[in-house]
């Protein structure tokens, strides 16, 4: 996203307000402006080692989580190729394509919301799926409500990405199908999905629509 002054209106829905300054019970729009920054991203794993445990898939899991932390920690790549993403997000999005050696290795998607930013990291093996993490924020607040709409709408917040709601879910694959799913929330809450197969497809889908936009 390029720096731009932006004009943004804010639909807050029934029932929603903003702290405890003004009570937003019915509904109203917020008009504010302000600057984008191409700072508020999600920042991609660097030199991390996955510590997902589970006893009966561990010897499973091993070899993707050495991959994992084998591409993850790479510094130099052959080729690096960056696409946008259109029509699947308000704000757009963008791809980029990791190579080395003339093999794709990692692929990171962006997806840019008003309220919300989510960011999917794809790492293959042996040119398959091996291990998707997903990192999904959404905001306290709209990412274009500064500190001067703030204050003139009586709100006791302004966008800060460090206050955003986040979950991040792992996916493990194995010759193209999933074997486990974990979930993580802000709040240290894990859980699995309980549809392994809806995720699996929906991740192949999404997957091979990005591969499209790879020369």
């Amino acid at each position: 996203m390029k720096n731009r002054f932006l004009y943004g209106i804010f639909i807050v829905l029934t029932g929603l307000s903003f702290g405890n300054a003004q009570d937003f019970s019915k509904s109203s729009s917020v008009f504010f402006a302000t600057k984008a920054k191409d700072t508020v991203r999600i920042k991609e794993t660097f030199n991390e080692k996955d510590t997902t445990n589970s006893k009966s898939l561990q010897n499973r899991l091993k070899p993707i989580q050495a991959n994992f932390k084998r591409i993850n920690s790479i510094t130099k790549w052959t080729s690096v190729q960056n696409k946008n993403i259109e029509g699947e997000s308000a704000e757009g999005g963008e791809a980029t394509f990791y190579y080395r050696d003339k093999h794709l290795e990692k692929v990171i998607a962006r997806h840019y919301g008003d309220m919300w930013q989510k960011l999917i990291e794809y790492y293959l093996l042996n040119g398959q799926l091996s291990f998707v993490f997903e990192k999904e924020y959404w905001y306290n607040r709209p990412l274009f409500y500064d500190a001067k709409a703030m204050k003139e709408n009586n709100d006791t917040e302004a966008f800060d990405l460090k206050k955003s709601e986040i979950t991040m879910t792992r996916n493990y694959f194995e010759n193209g199908n999933i074997i486990l799913i974990n979930a993580t929330t802000g709040h240290g809450y894990n859980f699995c999905a309980d549809y392994p197969a809806e995720q699996e497809k929906s991740i192949a889908e999404d997957f091979k629509r990005l591969l499209k936009l790879a020369d």
